[in-house]
């Protein structure tokens, strides 16, 4: 968005009393969030004839992100998610481990120290995935792979520079291996740390 626009709809938000002129000056514009918890896939998949029963796992990440207005941010994020599964068959399990590097929009409703938001991104996702116990074990398998994620959360401001929150997720994301689908569908659920600058 070119300087012009950003003027013309800070200009006409404040105008019909939406933004606060004051909150624009007095507020930075970017921030940095570190972010960690609880990855739930909610999906098992089959491989080499085998199932695999998928176990909760987690994430960490980080994110640079920029208000546009008081109630729209854009967030730019890598991070890191694990999980684990086995099967009933003796001896056969996997472990899937996922780099996330995704672009979030958020949609925000400042009401004094809270910001409560909700939020939609795609991004790609680059899997690993390790399996022993089937006819055609394999190690190191890395492949990429587009998705979809929907969720909300809630900022709690300690002041104008750092804030706390929670946030949920559900991740879309799909991958074939040897003529397989391994859906990495699932919740996420983090706490989260933030600096504004």
């Amino acid at each position: 968005m070119n300087a012009r626009w950003h003027l013309l709809l800070v200009a006409a938000a404040t105008l019909i009393g939406i933004v606060p002129a004051a909150a624009l000056a007095q507020t930075p514009s970017s921030y940095l969030v570190l972010k960690g918890g609880y990855y739930s896939p909610s999906k098992d998949f089959n491989l080499d004839n085998v199932h695999f029963n998928t176990k909760n796992g987690f994430v960490v990440g980080g994110a640079l992100g920029h208000y546009f207005l008081p109630y729209l941010a854009l967030e730019l994020e890598c991070g890191y998610l694990e999980s684990k599964t086995s099967s009933s068959t003796a001896g056969a399990d996997s472990k899937l481990k996922v780099y996330p590097v995704i672009a979030t929009g958020k949609i925000l409703l400042p009401a004094g120290p809270l910001e409560p938001y909700g939020e939609f991104g795609i991004g790609a996702y680059i899997i690993d995935i390790d399996v022993s116990g089937t006819p055609s074990n394999f190690n190191g398998s890395t492949r990429g792979a587009f998705g979809y994620h929907a969720g909300g959360g809630v900022n709690i401001n300690l002041g104008q520079v750092v804030f706390i929150g929670a946030e949920g997720r559900y991740l879309w994301v799909k991958r074939s291996y040897g003529g397989e689908d391994i859906k990495l569908d699932g919740f996420t659920l983090t706490g989260n740390l933030g600096f504004r600058f």
